[in-house]
């Protein structure tokens, strides 16, 4: 089935009081999804994972878009690759290609192009991390529901972050971050406090983009072991536990 892409020359009213949840994703080829899942995987194993975090991430969101406060999108890049998607994605999932060059042009014209849209408010969310607590995902909306400008911010346990929700598209919070270090989330906390942005932090928690992510991935699905910092049960991640199962009883290690 296709998806819907949004229209970002229309702006609705009747989103003005709505989340927008928009995962950040690159469409699902093998080659260009995951590749530092390889090894311990095969380029075909990490995009088919991938497949597996696209669809528990969208299902947990749909469960709290299911409340009516939130809807959820995909942020996609390559256009042009939007068939990838087709069956991976709940419903009354949409898409919205992105643009930009750096990591961080693409999310401040992520949220730009999502909030001219009309929406309230927008999450861009990782794709590596299918294992957040819709918990998580709940307050963040609950956050930016309330009266007055702020930013919500999850952080990752290697030092970037799985969320980041704004109201407005703060562009102090995208530029000059220095991307794929294990410093963004302390720049981009600097940068909020810098601009006066008032800044709510969410759970921690961790994306899985290597083999020692990974491991810890097994160990919460496959082991009942949640990560060392948890403080809420993890989303059961349904598709990734099948994967990894399938991948252990094939005699894969993690």
């Amino acid at each position: 089935m296709g998806y819907p892409i949004l229209d970002l020359a229309e702006s609705e009213a009747a989103r003005g009081g709505v989340c927008a949840l928009a995962v950040m994703a690159k469409a699902p080829r093998a080659g260009k999804v995951k590749t530092r899942l390889a090894p311990p995987l095969t380029l075909e194993q990490s995009a088919a994972l991938n497949i597996c975090f696209l669809k528990d991430t969208t299902e947990n969101i749909a469960g709290v878009c299911a409340g009516g406060r939130a809807a959820g999108l995909i942020s996609y890049t390559p256009v042009g690759d939007e068939a990838l998607f087709d069956g991976i994605l709940p419903e009354s999932f949409a898409l919205v290609g992105q643009r930009g060059d750096g990591f961080g042009e693409r999310l401040l014209a992520a949220a730009e192009d999502i909030l001219a849209c009309g929406f309230g408010a927008v999450c861009l969310i990782d794709s590596d991390s299918p294992t957040v607590p819709a918990a998580a995902f709940e307050q963040a909306v609950a956050e930016l529901a309330r009266d007055g400008d702020r930013i919500v911010i999850g952080g990752s346990d290697d030092g970037g972050y799985y969320l980041i929700g704004l109201k407005r598209a703060h562009a102090e919070v995208f530029e000059n971050i220095t991307w794929s270090t294990g410093s963004v989330y302390a720049e981009t906390m600097a940068a909020a406090a810098a601009a006066g942005i008032e800044v709510v932090e969410l759970p921690l928690w961790y994306d899985v983009d290597d083999g020692a992510t990974l491991a810890m991935l097994a160990g919460e699905l496959l082991d009942g072991m949640p990560p060392s910092f948890a403080t809420m049960a993890g989303y059961p991640a349904a598709h990734s536990r099948e994967f990894l199962q399938e991948l252990s009883a094939d005699g894969g290690a993690f």
